[in-house]
């Protein structure tokens, strides 16, 4: 393939394309001697286990140059794009090529028993939402499309920002942003500090920091992603992140913490700069690229070199799957969709499942990619999923 040509596909999954490019992809992709070069190139380089020779190609072309098209009209691109252009370009490629082809039952297997059946295929993907506890106790639900404004912040129900202040007094004011099942939620706080909360998660903070003091915010359970205020803007004053189970004290870095209340494990994941996580009597020093492993049950801390753009994929939406078992995974899902999950096929737990996938995919797209190579069958009846 021409790389001129390349460059256009890749442009064009990662919204970067401009309009003058999008026209010149529009007119390559409507030649019918360019089909099959375009559906190599996508079975090569995307990491997708289809069977591609399967599909209708002849409608896939029909649907890609209409969604060029829409982007055309719209010519809308986002700001930050995710600078792992290889996950981003994958997800992107499995959402469209989901859209194209999954209500063709041929793709995977005609046999009828291998169907999957859907009782009730109403389980979208989850959204923007949060319950914030005030230090008064009171309770406000923070939902997409609704604004919500105190004292000290200000919310337009996607995301939550405290204004910069200092705290004079010892006595501290502390809000709880719950997360449930379902949904996410952005929180900068006063000090500048950002955090991506994950779902079922909670994270407790004060509504401002006493200036010249440890910054101490808990993590109560679920998962975070912090991008922290250097302390050089405040002082010098550390930031620490404590949960029931380790303590990491940082001076201006990015990372993150999955410390789920029903995992015996709590993950440490430094992305830049320098932590240290305490286990009771143990620490351990963590460097960009390390993973700390502290075990709930002893407090031993292990530590390991991870892909970190995998491990923090899910706060830029995407689900980035690398060797996990099906049982690990699916416990991703069932947070993220709400759901429940029961594996009729014990064997299916430890099922290593490889691959990229779209957080604003219906479970039923997702679940119908990984059919094609790890997954026999799966019935969805309400909002219970049952593999088999």
């Amino acid at each position: 393939m021409d790389t001129k040509v390349e460059s256009l596909i890749i442009k064009f999954l990662t919204k970067e394309a401009n309009l003058e490019e999008l026209q010149q992809l529009e007119l390559w992709i409507s030649n019918p001697d360019n089909e099959s070069l375009f559906f190599e190139y996508i079975r090569t380089n995307a990491f997708i286990n289809f069977a591609m020779s399967k599909y209708d190609k002849k409608a896939a072309k029909t649907n890609l140059v209409r969604r060029i098209k829409q982007e055309k009209n719209s010519f809308y691109y986002s700001s930050k794009i995710y600078n792992a252009v290889k996950y981003t370009a994958a997800a992107m490629v499995v959402g469209l090529l989901t859209t194209m082809y999954f209500f063709r039952n041929d793709i995977f297997n005609t046999d009828k028993k291998n169907i999957p059946v859907i009782t009730n295929n109403s389980i979208e993907a989850g959204t923007d939402g949060a319950i914030l506890t005030l230090e008064d106790g009171s309770v406000v639900s923070l939902e997409k499309g609704a604004s919500f404004q105190t004292q000290n912040a200000n919310s337009n129900g996607q995301q939550i920002e405290y204004k910069p202040g200092k705290q004079e007094t010892a006595k501290v004011a502390f809000n709880y942003l719950t997360i449930p099942r379902g949904r996410q939620f952005f929180v900068k706080l006063s000090d500048g500090t950002r955090v991506w909360l994950n779902s079922e998660s909670q994270l407790k903070y004060p509504v401002t920091f006493i200036e010249g003091e440890s910054r101490q915010v808990e993590l109560v359970y679920g998962e975070a992603f912090f991008d922290v205020s250097p302390s050089t803007e405040h002082k010098g004053a550390k930031f620490t992140v404590i949960n029931n189970a380790q303590k990491v004290e940082v001076l201006g870095t990015e990372f993150n913490i999955k410390a789920y209340k029903d995992e015996d494990h709590v993950y440490t994941t430094l992305v830049e700069g320098k932590v240290e996580v305490s286990a009771s009597a143990v620490k351990q020093i963590l460097k960009p690229n390390e993973q700390s492993n502290v075990n709930k049950l002893n407090n031993s801390i292990l530590v390991e070199v991870v892909d970190v753009k995998a491990e923090i994929a899910w706060k830029d939406g995407i689900f980035s799957f690398k060797g996990k078992s099906l049982k690990t995974i699916m416990k991703v899902l069932s947070r993220w969709y709400d759901v429940n999950i029961i594996f009729e096929n014990k064997d299916l737990e430890s099922v290593k499942f490889k691959g990229v996938l779209d957080k604003n995919q219906t479970i039923d797209e997702v679940l119908s990619i990984m059919k094609s190579s790890t997954i026999d069958n799966y019935e969805i009846k309400d909002k219970t999923i049952i593999l088999k």
